[in-house]
């Protein structure tokens, strides 16, 4: 059996403000040993309830977070950015998804570190007039593939507002519980450990015994963006296929969440580059 991971920081246990999420943040490598933990543990339980393979989708940022020298033999680590299907590449022919350290989707009161995917450049994101999360936008490509994301561990708020309500078939651990964009409690990790392997091994049962589902989009996929400014916008709308709604809003159709999923993450690439641009004319 083959198993896809994607990990991502800001739903980690104990990881509340900036300086544990970038390569040069004072505390960026506590977050890595954390985040290398937690999959490590999930790692383990996978394999000891019938995981032959795991792939691991190292997904926060540069892409470049975990810790490498305890990783097991059977598992196959994805790291740098950017690449094709970013937070789910190498998902393709597994049989089922876990989603670690996942966040709120942007503007949740009382979630740390709330976002959509890119928050430099994204304000919204709605897929067929859904607002959704990373949890969201990366379950529906998972579903596209027919791969069942059988777990999401991170943040309480994102388990209780989407993964509950639209996958209530998926099993949920808490990571952390939220007080604030910048603060959470979180309980020791041997308790998360107990936890987690539970839930791993809960989820595994489940796939086994076929209550898993896959989260499928209906299509064609309707995909709207919010930006955060009207430059990333001005950017977006060069794209034939992109329909400008207003000053900050775009949207477009798109066959499948395949193909929908490559269209917005090269726009948010674009995004950067206009950002770059920006800041450049600045100096």
């Amino acid at each position: 059996m083959r198993v896809f991971i994607s990990v991502d920081l800001e739903g980690m246990p104990y990881v509340v403000i900036p300086g544990h999420l970038t390569l040069k943040g004072t505390l960026y490598d506590e977050a890595r040993k954390i985040a290398t933990r937690v999959s490590l543990i999930a790692m383990d339980e996978l394999h000891n309830n019938g995981a032959d393979e795991i792939v691991v989708a190292d997904s926060h940022g540069p892409m470049v977070n975990l810790l490498v020298d305890e990783l097991p033999e059977y598992v196959e680590l994805i790291r740098g950015y950017p690449r094709p299907s970013s937070m789910v590449a190498g998902a393709e022919g597994c049989d089922a998804g876990l989603f670690l350290g996942y966040h709120s989707k942007a503007g949740t009161a009382k979630s740390t570190f709330d976002h959509t995917y890119n928050s430099l450049s994204v304000h919204r994101l709605e897929i067929n007039r859904v607002e959704v999360s990373e949890f969201l936008l990366n379950g529906y490509y998972l579903g596209d593939l027919k791969v069942p994301v059988i777990l999401v561990a991170g943040d309480y708020q994102l388990l209780e507002d989407d993964v509950k309500r639209y996958a209530p078939w998926t099993v949920t651990v808490a990571l952390k519980r939220s007080l604030s964009r910048s603060s959470a409690g979180s309980f020791g990790l041997g308790r998360i450990e107990k936890e987690l392997r539970a839930g791993v091994k809960s989820a595994m049962a489940n796939l086994k015994e076929h209550r898993a589902k896959a989260l499928v989009a209906d299509r064609p996929v309707r995909m709207r963006v919010v930006f955060q400014s009207t430059y990333f916008a001005d950017a977006a709308e060069l794209l034939p296929l992109v329909r400008r709604i207003d000053g900050r809003t775009v949207e477009f159709t798109a066959a499948n969440m395949t193909e929908a999923y490559g269209v917005f993450e090269f726009l948010c690439l674009a995004s950067g580059g206009v950002d770059s641009i920006k800041r450049d004319q600045q100096t």
